[in-house]
C-alpha cells in the first residue's frame, strides 16, 4: 500500500474498545509516513512531526488547514503553532494510543504541504 493510497483512506469512527495498531501493522504503516516519529507522552504512543515555515503567517495558515482536515475526518490532533514551525501530534484519545486513523491523518497532513 503506498502513501498515496493511505492518504486517500477515510478514518473510521473509533470506539473505546478499538484495537491499537499491531507491531506488524506499524512495520507497513511507518514507511508510508517517513517524516513522522513515534513519541510517548504520559505512557501514550503518538505520531509527531515538525513542519518548518518561513514565518508565522505561513505556519498559521498550515495550522488552519490541519484543523479543517481534522474536522473533515472527525479526528483531532494537537497542533502547536510557532514562528516558523508547526508541530502536529496525532493519537487516538479513546484508546490512549495509536490506531490506523492516526496514520491516515498523518499522511493527509503531509499531503497538505502540496496543496
Amino acid at each position: 500500500m503506498s502513501t498515496t493510497s493511505l492518504n486517500r483512506q477515510q478514518c473510521d469512527a473509533c470506539r473505546a474498545d478499538a484495537p491499537q495498531v499491531t507491531e506488524q501493522e506499524r512495520e507497513t504503516l511507518f514507511p508510508q509516513i517517513p517524516e513522522w516519529i513515534q513519541v510517548e507522552e504520559d505512557g501514550i504512543e503518538k505520531l509527531q512531526r515538525h513542519f518548518p515555515f518561513r514565518n508565522f503567517v505561513q505556519a498559521l495558515a498550515f495550522s488552519n488547514r490541519v484543523g479543517e482536515l481534522a474536522e473533515q475526518e472527525g479526528h483531532h490532533p494537537a497542533i502547536l503553532t510557532e514562528y516558523g514551525k508547526v508541530t502536529v501530534t496525532w493519537w487516538t484519545h479513546k484508546i490512549r494510543g495509536l490506531h490506523r486513523n492516526d496514520f491516515i491523518c498523518a499522511a493527509k497532513t503531509d499531503a497538505l504541504l502540496n496543496d
